[in-house]
């Protein structure tokens, strides 16, 4: 059997919430916010399937504990890079070939429920990430 026929297993977290720090105004560096993930993730569901392990299987727990810890000690000015750094922590750590997140702030614009990014970053993108602080 391929591994290419079940390229298309996905593991995802929807509506991962926390609090940080977030935003360029005045006002948002004073005050954690509410922040809401969507996380995609690869992951080849077959041994997991078959075993029913946690162990054969991405443990989607780990990441969604480390996501949370790592968000909620994070001050970034934008969310295109609290994102960024999202998915970079996650390749690293994570050890995925790929990883999409959506990342909102729920009532940030007036007249609007949420504003966010959705971005996808792949192993390739770590490389440049080395000299980042």
């Amino acid at each position: 059997m391929s591994d290419s026929r079940h390229s298309d297993d996905r593991i995802f977290l929807h509506g991962l919430t926390t609090e940080c720090i977030i935003g360029f105004i005045d006002w948002e560096r004073r005050v954690k916010q509410t922040v809401v993930l969507d996380i995609e993730l690869p992951a080849d569901c077959r041994r997991a399937a078959i075993s029913d392990e946690v162990a054969d299987t991405l443990d989607y727990k780990k990441v969604a504990k480390r996501v949370l810890a790592f968000i909620a000690a994070s001050e970034f000015k934008l969310v295109e890079t609290l994102a960024h750094r999202v998915a970079l922590l996650i390749l690293e750590e994570f050890a995925v070939e790929w990883v999409r997140i959506a990342l909102n702030k729920p009532g940030a614009i007036r007249n609007s429920r949420d504003v966010g990014v959705v971005i996808e970053r792949a192993r390739a993108d770590l490389a440049p990430a080395a000299g980042r602080t």
